[in-house]
């Protein structure tokens, strides 16, 4: 939970979850997508190394139950998270980021999880409440795609400063990237930013900009919901290669330079 006080909606609200009271984060950021396959994810991740080189205090809760990939692109599959009297303490990567996963406690890496929507929902709370984080600069909640049982439950429970949306070019996921956004405001959650994920490729030969998945309509998504525009990753094997490996950190390019700039901005309410 974020060190500032409590609105009187969430005092009042029956929903609202409290955090381990071991726990003291500045803030609380969901990634979210309307849809899988934008690389949500994979965006969580940079977001978190990239804060962590700037010399922050970082968490990643793995609030995709069914689908967690968190574990395996950071290279702790395997670890168990250590339990004391106080609650369960997350795994901690080579590069210093505190991560929690339901993968970190299941038998193996490819278990799959079969369960109800509330039993998975009732997972993600006690990530929340149950997982001595510490003290965090940002917690990064890397969320389920779409709008079901997941996001409410988030976005009801957990006193969130704002939400990033990952989209990709196509015009199917800016059509749903309006979804989310709408259950943002529906919630009154405030929407920090669009990050367009798979923008372009750079031919390794002329260094031209080819547009994979044609052209990128983020700007004028981001116009219209009067939200900013972030940043747009483009498509680099290299990223994947890191990811497969469990190297995410090893991350050394600067497509996201202007990006984490740009939200730490819109974090300090200085978006303009």
């Amino acid at each position: 939970m974020s060190d500032r006080p409590h609105t009187p909606q969430e005092a009042a609200d029956p929903f609202h979850l409290e955090p381990n009271p071991l726990n003291h984060f500045k803030r609380t950021v969901a990634v979210v997508s309307g849809k899988g396959g934008v690389g949500k994810s994979l965006v969580t991740s940079l977001m978190a190394v990239l804060s962590r080189r700037r010399g922050q205090e970082v968490g990643i809760l793995d609030a995709d139950v069914t689908g967690p990939s968190i574990p395996r692109m950071f290279g702790v599959e395997g670890q168990r998270p250590e339990q004391a009297e106080g609650g369960v303490f997350p795994v901690v990567t080579s590069g210093g980021i505190r991560v929690m996963s339901i993968n970190l406690l299941l038998d193996g890496a490819d278990t799959p999880v079969v369960w109800r929507g509330p039993l998975i929902a009732e997972t993600v709370k006690q990530f929340w409440t149950d997982v001595v984080w510490g003290t965090l600069d940002t917690l990064f909640i890397d969320m389920p795609p779409g709008t079901g049982d997941v996001p409410l439950t988030v976005f009801q429970s957990i006193p969130l400063d704002g939400i990033l949306i990952v989209t990709s070019p196509q015009d199917l996921v800016t059509n749903i990237v309006r979804k989310a956004y709408r259950m943002a405001g529906m919630m009154d959650i405030p929407v920090l930013g669009i990050i367009e994920n798979m923008s372009y490729a750079v031919c390794p030969d002329c260094g031209r900009r080819i547009e994979l998945f044609g052209h990128s309509k983020a700007e004028e998504v981001a116009r219209n919901m009067d939200i900013s525009l972030l940043g747009r990753i483009p498509v680099h094997p290299g990223v994947a290669a890191l990811c497969d490996e469990g190297r995410i950190e090893a991350y050394d390019r600067h497509d996201l330079d202007e990006t984490i700039e740009a939200f730490e901005k819109v974090l300090e309410g200085d978006n303009k």
